[in-house]
């Protein structure tokens, strides 16, 4: 079943009807809070599953909780997530990584309820691709590492011209949908200096302590994400999964993750690297820095 035709069988289904459809489909599923986007379960979307009798043990136990996905290889689908609030809309910046190339042909697009979209595009099996935060363009990538929120699941928007609205399906499948280049959307969207990996002894250590420093003040909504990348880019710098989980453990857990997450997610940012091409090391994603009716959703930029 194509992500279209998946998001039209659900548009008229109940949450745990939705959830149980999903997981029949070979897609995982974990619930997150209702009208919200906070995992319920321990481990978030690492413990997503497409078993039927722990997907309807789930939603009997919180039956309006919304539906997350992981992104990346255990769903075959990453996502662009175009962001549109009072703080800004990455609309724009969209539109221009789309006139340059770096954003092809898509396999479904959604609309949030804040007035953003999802881009879904299906993934390469043999390149993983990390997700990743473009605060400043106010566009998100979703990939390994990374979950989103599906359809028809209901998010609050307090004080929002749709205060309670759903994500709703208003973009078909484009001929030719492929992978994207994520790691060029970034750069084209957000572009930094590359972070130089420096090769004394005494600067990776100061490197090593800058990114525990940076994954002890993570807040919540980011930390999971945040702990994957300073971990790539420990796994980038030669370090092993030992001393990146004596470095890093105590800041995630400082930061409120469970010691067991933080091990599931250092193993795998490891094994994203040891499967993707060599790169240059890149810069901290940023941190997430409404109006009611995108279906007319920045027209332009669908067309």
């Amino acid at each position: 079943m194509d992500t279209v035709e998946l998001f039209a069988s659900v548009s008229d289904l109940s949450l745990p009807e939705a959830a149980a459809w999903f997981a029949a489909v070979g897609v995982p599923v974990f619930p997150c809070v209702p009208d919200g986007k906070r995992p319920l379960v321990e481990h978030g979307f690492h413990d997503a599953a497409t078993d039927a009798g722990q997907v309807a043990a789930w939603w009997r136990r919180w039956p309006t909780a919304n539906i997350g996905v992981p992104t990346g290889a255990a769903s075959g689908v990453e996502v662009v997530d175009v962001d549109r609030k009072a703080a800004g809309s990455g609309f724009a910046a969209f539109g221009r990584a789309r006139q340059a190339g770096l954003v092809g042909a898509w396999l479904a697009v959604v609309r949030t309820p804040s007035g953003g979209m999802h881009a879904y595009f299906p993934t390469d099996p043999d390149r993983p691709q990390a997700s990743w935060q473009a605060a400043r363009a106010h566009v998100d990538f979703r990939g390994a590492g990374g979950y989103i929120i599906a359809p028809p699941s209901v998010v609050n928007m307090p004080g929002g011209p749709r205060p309670r609205a759903r994500y709703e399906l208003i973009g078909g499948a484009q001929p030719g949908a492929a992978p994207l280049d994520a790691m060029a959307l970034r750069d084209f969207l957000d572009p930094r200096p590359p972070l130089v990996v420096r090769r004394s002894i005494t600067t990776r250590v100061e490197d090593a302590e800058r990114l525990a420093a940076w994954v002890s003040a993570l807040g919540e909504g980011e930390r999971n994400r945040g702990l994957f990348w300073a971990a790539c880019r420990m796994a980038e710098a030669g370090a092993s999964p030992a001393a990146t989980l004596d470095t890093l453990s105590p800041a995630a857990e400082r930061a409120g993750l469970p010691p067991r997450e933080v091990a599931v997610t250092i193993r795998s940012a490891y094994r994203t690297i040891r499967t993707a091409p060599t790169r240059t090391a890149s810069h901290a994603p940023g941190h997430d820095e409404a109006p009611h009716r995108a279906a007319r959703v920045d027209s332009q930029v669908l067309s």
